[in-house]
């Protein structure tokens, strides 16, 4: 029996809302590994934003790509992990930042957060992963 998902079931899982952590070589030191929002359509590319002089923007340049992983906090366990190359680019306002912010935290706590935050849209930097190779367990498939 396979704990795998399908193609059809991780981009599914993927386009749920979850937080992702995300994972970039650094040279002489382990990955950097940080927490993260995106978005995801089935069969596009992963979206997320971040600062344009983060570090993580910087490793992100030079790898020229990541891996992301999202899973579940309960059981019975799901996960998916996507791995591929990752450009970095100018976000559009309403697809990635604002509509990233009512993704995670609701209509009216978004727009707050949006408020508040405003200042700092402008340093922002669009990053966009294709996914490549894909991994993944469902663990709702033991049948128990």
């Amino acid at each position: 029996m396979s704990l795998s998902m399908t193609k059809e079931e991780r981009e599914a899982f993927l386009a749920e809302t979850h937080v992702a952590v995300i994972s970039v070589g650094q040279p002489g030191r382990g990955p950097l590994s940080l927490p993260v929002w995106y978005s995801y359509t089935p069969g596009a590319v992963v979206r997320l934003v971040t600062g344009k002089a983060s570090r993580k923007a910087r490793l992100i340049a030079a790898a020229g790509c990541l891996t992301l992983c999202v899973q579940t906090e309960v059981a019975p366990y799901k996960y998916v992990s996507v791995e591929g190359p990752a450009t970095l680019g100018e976000p559009d306002f309403e697809r990635d930042i604002r509509a990233m912010a009512h993704r995670y935290l609701g209509k009216q706590v978004g727009e707050a957060y949006l408020q508040m935050n405003a200042a700092e849209h402008a340093n922002t930097t669009l990053v966009t992963l294709t996914p490549q190779r894909w991994l993944s367990v469902d663990y709702t498939k033991m049948g128990v």
